[in-house]
């Protein structure tokens, strides 16, 4: 990389060090790219406001991260908006299981051949090899995270649509509406689950949304060997990530490294909403008591 990140993309929780420029592919730019983002050294907090991005034929294009983790051989994460009526792609496919969560807008999601509406706060699950793309069937622009976890098992996944061989119990290509989840109340708000399962590629992937209280504390101090990436949709996090904190507020992306000391709360008047992605790779090891 040739020139700095963004000055308020990477905050406080991350040390920049040099890394390549990685952009989504599928998506033939307009702007001169920005500066790419930099390799992830620990936990770190993305602030929406300061991501940077370009425009493309199809919308705008921010990059978050492109980098080696300790429990990964790769994480790769962007987030695409698409005008009314385009696709992200042609239908297309890749060894490495594809998360999606909408932010806003309507997309039609292809897994397949197989075709659905979804919305703000739904979740898409590409299975290693399965055909898959999504198009903006709505009025507006439509907003949504793309979210590339790469293990050691992605390299020597079958070339083949997962849909045809996974074995029993291995999650599926999967289409997660948020008007669909069960809102189970707690002590300090409301949780909502997407999915809990091992995967072709992951030990174990967990999704869950999470709906805090004003004032409340969302989890105390912990660790544990798995990664969390967290999303805020509504409302404002205050995260402490080994002994530092900061506040970020709707959009923003919250990357915890494994074994960080971690604690979140909601330090606003009105609830906030945030979405946790778990993810254990066969590196990640045993579960802490924690």
């Amino acid at each position: 990389m040739t020139s700095a990140p963004h000055p308020r993309t990477l905050r406080r929780f991350a040390w920049p060090v040099m890394a390549a420029a990685v952009l989504p592919l599928h998506l033939f730019a307009l702007d001169p790219a920005p500066a790419g983002p930099p390799a992830l050294a620990g936990s770190a907090i993305f602030d929406w406001d300061a991501l940077a991005g370009k425009r493309t034929s199809a919308g705008f294009s921010r990059p978050v991260a492109d980098s080696p983790i300790p429990t990964m051989a790769r994480f790769e994460m962007h987030v695409t908006t698409l005008n009314p009526g385009k696709p992200s792609h042609p239908p297309h496919n890749h060894p490495q299981e594809e998360l999606v969560l909408v932010k806003e807008g309507t997309l039609e999601s292809s897994i397949n051949g197989q075709k659905d509406r979804i919305g703000a706060g739904s979740l898409l699950f590409f299975a290693a090899h399965d055909v898959h793309n999504v198009t903006n069937i709505g009025e507006t622009p439509a907003t949504y995270y793309v979210i590339n976890f790469y293990t050691a098992a992605t390299a020597t996944v079958r070339d083949q649509p997962a849909a045809d061989w996974a074995a029993s119990g291995m999650l599926r290509s999967s289409v997660v509406h948020w008007e669909a989840l069960d809102a189970k109340p707690n002590a300090v708000g409301v949780r909502r689950s997407y999915v809990n399962s091992p995967t072709l590629t992951f030990a174990n992937l967990e999704i869950h949304a999470s709906t805090v209280n004003p004032g409340a504390p969302a989890s105390a101090a912990h660790r544990h060997p798995w990664l969390e990436l967290v999303i805020i949709r509504d409302g404002s996090l205050e995260v402490s990530l080994d002994g530092r904190k900061q506040t970020a507020g709707p959009g923003s992306i919250v990357y915890m490294a494994p074994n960080a000391l971690q604690s979140t709360r909601n330090p606003g008047t009105v609830p906030t909403t945030y979405v946790v992605f778990a993810v254990s790779s066969a590196a990640t090891g045993k579960a802490s008591d924690n």
